[in-house]
């Protein structure tokens, strides 16, 4: 089967499986199939400042350069609807989510207790999830990713497939695609010649999209962090909370105030002096390695408009849904076969009423999780209104997830309260759906 095509006008774009063929072979280049020293977490300085606490200035970063100029902005389309309520996954998505899933299944899984204790991802892990191309699916063809048309639930699949296996490693994998989608989608031309090339190369550079603020009952549309208009741009003064790898960060997208005209998304590199990072041990998500990202007086350049961070703020919310939908349903499958094989009083526990339903009950909201949040990224890929269905789906997801979590440790007894089992991880973790904004985007 071809994977490349012509368009009516000539262009070349893929078939409905060239994405999945594409990250295939990336997949088949990648050091990932070696799976050798997964575990071993070599970074024991990064854990022991995790531990602490820290404050360092912001990681050097490459040059970002524009070899070429665009005439104007490259955007997707958005996805051709079938006019039918269908979200069963195309034949390319479920390619895509066939590599993503064996790659969480053998890779983020098992390393998950280590990088949960080092309070960081490893290195290995981070360079295989580069490979596979995550930070592409966002990006069009002509600027070297490998979309012709918008796929936000190709995104979604991706995020549920990476937190099955691990949301807090997941968290930081997808952390650099959160910076390439928002350029891909609100850059201007100077914006994308700049950055995209290095989000589309051989080293994708740690970079992060930055929302949350250190304070109670954060709300993304009053924000504290302020940016000042100058005239060859803006200088951003705040602080930014719940950063995944924020210490390794070159590139951030950061939220902000625009003086008096609302919040606005806004670009910065880490190496400015002004750029400054602490350690923010966290109770869930550690192995994002979470920071604090300080900001004085850093200069910065506006990243699309004012409508385009109320996008920003549901897409983010969408992916933390996704997020929700893999590790749930991690918790889901680790206690179904642990009930029907742990016995007392001579029979399996889950002959008892109680523990039949509970697990029942986590399957139902499970799937009535998944239900609001495909609904929410297909309207989404097609370009339609979509505000309704993401509130609907982050509230179904922070109340269900929360206690699908709490359900887990419970089912276990005992067992659920010692890190022997995943679940008081998976508890953790859940948590941090209804707390996070930003960090992740589809």
């Amino acid at each position: 089967m071809a994977i490349e095509q012509r368009s009516a006008r000539g262009k070349v774009r893929r078939d409905p499986i060239g994405i999945g063929v594409a990250l295939l072979n990336r997949l088949a280049r990648s050091r990932a199939i070696d799976r050798l020293g997964l575990r071993k977490q070599t970074e024991r300085v990064v854990f022991e400042a995790t531990r602490t606490g820290f404050r360092t200035a912001g990681a050097l970063t490459r040059s970002f350069t524009a070899a070429s100029k665009l005439a104007k902005p490259s955007r997707l389309p958005a996805a051709r609807g079938t006019g039918r309520f269908d979200l069963t996954p195309t034949e390319d998505q479920q390619m895509v989510v066939g590599v993503v899933t064996e790659f969480a299944a053998e890779v983020l899984r098992p390393g998950a207790p280590d990088a949960d204790v080092a309070g960081t991802t490893d290195l290995k892990v981070l360079q295989q999830s580069s490979e596979l191309g995550l930070s592409l699916i966002e990006v069009p063809e002509e600027l070297g990713g490998i979309v012709s048309e918008r796929s936000a639930m190709t995104g979604v699949l991706v995020a549920e497939a990476m937190a099955h296996g691990d949301m807090g490693q997941a968290v930081a994998c997808l952390a650099p695609a959160a910076v390439s989608t928002a350029i891909s989608l609100w850059g201007d031309e100077t914006q994308q010649a700049t950055y995209l090339p290095a989000f589309t190369g051989e080293s994708v550079p740690a970079a992060a999209l930055a929302i949350v603020e250190p304070r109670p009952l954060f709300d993304p549309f009053d924000l504290r962090t302020r940016a000042t208009r100058q005239r060859t741009g803006h200088l951003l003064n705040g602080v930014k909370s719940l950063v995944p790898r924020g210490a390794e960060a070159e590139v951030f997208v950061i939220a902000a105030q625009l003086e008096d005209q609302g919040p606005a998304l806004f670009l910065i590199e880490s190496d400015h002096p002004g750029v400054t990072i602490e350690a923010e041990p966290s109770m869930g998500l550690r192995a994002a390695s979470l920071s604090r990202v300080f900001l004085d007086d850093v200069p910065a350049v506006q990243l699309g408009s004012l409508e385009d961070y109320a996008d920003c703020v549901r897409l983010a919310r969408l992916g933390w849904c996704a997020l929700s939908l893999g590790t749930a349903k991690a918790v889901l499958d680790y206690v179904t076969p642990y009930v029907n094989q742990r016995t007392a009083f001579g029979e399996p526990i889950s002959h008892r009423q109680s523990v039949a339903f509970m697990v029942a009950n986590i399957a139902i909201e499970l799937e009535g999780m998944r239900l609001v949040t495909y609904r929410a990224g297909s309207r989404a890929e097609q370009g339609l209104p979509f505000a309704r269905e993401v509130a609907l789906a982050r509230r179904l997801c922070t109340e269900k997830g929360m206690q699908i979590g709490t359900d887990g440790v419970q089912l276990l007894g005992g067992h659920g309260f010692v890190k022997e089992h995943p679940v008081e991880r998976w508890y953790r973790d859940l948590r941090a759906v209804g707390v996070m904004e930003g960090a992740v985007l589809v």
